[in-house]
């Protein structure tokens, strides 16, 4: 199996994600540089919810 090469520099991201950085330390804590809270509220704003999409149709039929 053939080893992966490593990639240089930082991938595409949303202008509101630049600087954001994750990382997993040797004791499996996830380090992060913006807060849950905040990553949260980007997800909130910018990704639908497949699975809410069906819900707010059937309460708005009734």
């Amino acid at each position: 199996m053939p080893k992966k090469i490593p990639r240089k520099g930082s991938p595409e991201a949303h202008e509101e994600l630049s600087g954001f950085d994750i990382k997993i330390n040797e004791f499996g804590e996830i380090i992060s540089t913006l807060s849950v809270d905040q990553l949260n509220n980007f997800l909130d704003e910018n990704v639908k919810d497949k699975k809410l999409e069906n819900r707010e149709s059937e309460s708005e039929e009734e």
